[in-house]
């Protein structure tokens, strides 16, 4: 991307990349989820067909704890293809999900305990 299409951003903080804009388009299966098309456009919002779109999925999972979202990137060419692809992506995007959550449960049960102050520790 040419420096020339980034505005100014104030000191400290990224610039807005003004050749990366999307517009932004969501359609909904409400009995699964749902698919947002981004759209590229220009810095003027007007289409740039020289990008493709870019499609993301998006449901939720029923936790003891209440509803989860769930989004995964859906490699499509057309929205009929994103959402033929959306409930495959979807399982994956869950059993990634259910994976991290199992690792951060072995680190913490893993980790060391140390007693706080004023706390009994038994020994057997």
């Amino acid at each position: 991307m040419s420096a020339d299409l980034r505005g100014p951003g104030p000191e400290g903080l990224p610039a807005v990349d003004l050749g990366n804009l999307y517009r932004q388009e969501t359609y909904s299966d409400p009995g699964f989820g749902s698919v947002q098309v981004l759209r590229p456009v220009t810095a003027d919002g007007a289409d740039d067909p020289s990008r493709p779109a870019q499609y993301v999925g998006s449901a939720q999972i029923m936790t003891a704890r209440g509803p989860v979202p769930v989004q995964c990137d859906l490699e499509a060419s057309s929205l009929r293809e994103a959402f033929e692809k959306l409930p495959e992506a979807t399982e994956k995007a869950i059993q990634e999900l259910v994976a991290r959550v199992q690792e951060l449960e072995r680190e913490r049960a893993g980790g060391i305990v140390v007693p706080q102050p004023g706390s009994r520790l038994a020994l057997p």
